[in-house]
């Protein structure tokens, strides 16, 4: 991806647009997680109800501090596990960073091992909403191709797609860490 790519990325968040983007799972759709206009779409786009609150990506746990409760243990556990295709769900800081599409007492959390994806972050300055790119209920999507495909002739759709090529297809995993025992609500 050139740098020219991540400008018209970057210009299309800060303009409040829904990017289809490569992750290290399958293809995802991102937003500005401060815009509240740009999250109602994402949520339009995939026809995901709005009581099933998105994940957010962030760039480091610096961030993730800012918008949850992240106890020295919870720390040492997320540095194993991040950058990749690993999701927190952990208690929302109150008085944090004020973000679109979450739940009011938890924030899933997820920082991808795809450098382009941070980066982006660092020069938003702002957490994405993250969820799959694909129709609620549809399969994910692997694929550009697949993802042109599933949004195409539907009356809300992505503001830009990035092809980046065949992914992994595997969604990340999913731990609701907010009890002293951690819960698996979906595996790898």
């Amino acid at each position: 991806m050139t740098t020219q790519d991540i400008k018209k990325v970057l210009a299309f968040l800060k303009a409040g647009k829904v990017v289809v983007f490569p992750t290290d799972t399958v293809y995802g759709l991102i937003a500005d997680a401060t815009n509240k206009q740009a999250v109602a779409k994402v949520f339009a786009i995939k026809k995901r109800p709005k009581t099933k609150p998105l994940p957010l990506f962030v760039d480091a746990i610096a961030r993730a501090k800012k918008l949850a409760f992240i106890s020295r243990a919870h720390e040492a556990y997320l540095r194993r596990r991040w950058p990749g295709p690993f999701t927190a769900v952990l208690d929302r800081r109150k008085g944090g960073q004020l973000v679109y599409g979450v739940a009011s007492k938890t924030i899933a959390l997820r920082i991808p091992n795809v450098p382009e994806i941070r980066l982006l972050i660092r020069q938003l300055r702002r957490p994405l909403v993250a969820t799959s790119a694909n129709i609620a209920g549809k399969p994910s999507c692997r694929t550009f191709q697949e993802a042109r495909k599933q949004f195409s002739n539907k009356k809300v759709q992505p503001d830009l797609f990035v092809d980046g090529g065949a992914l992994p297809g595997n969604p990340s995993q999913v731990i609701d860490m907010t009890e002293d025992t951690y819960v698996v609500l979906r595996s790898l």
